[in-house]
């Protein structure tokens, strides 16, 4: 099953995804040009292999829940992020805050 659901960021409307899947939940939530997400995301792969993308991303480990996301502690970040402000340690909420605060402009 998916779910969907509209989370208030300041002014800004993230939107957050869970997944459910066997044995295990995907949890992300999405803001601007970016997102931050449970463990199951490889920032490594994001920094080596898709570099060239300039992915604004982080992840937070140990989260269960949509709420938890937000409140937890980013463990690992992009260089992408990084380049806005976003490391290691920021919260998700704050993160998100940066991510919508520094999308592009059509």
């Amino acid at each position: 099953m998916i779910r969907m659901e509209p989370i208030q960021i300041g002014p800004w409307t993230a939107i957050g995804v869970e997944v459910l899947l066997p044995k295990t939940t995907l949890i992300a939530i999405t803001a601007g040009d970016g997102y931050i997400m449970c463990g199951a995301l490889d920032v490594g792969l994001l920094n080596d292999r898709l570099r060239t993308r300039g992915i604004v991303a982080g992840r937070a480990v140990g989260v269960k829940t949509l709420e938890q996301l937000l409140h937890a502690p980013l463990e690992s970040v992009t260089v992408a992020a990084e380049s806005l402000g976003i490391v290691i340690g920021t919260q998700g909420s704050d993160a998100l805050r940066i991510m919508a605060e520094n999308a592009s402009r059509p």
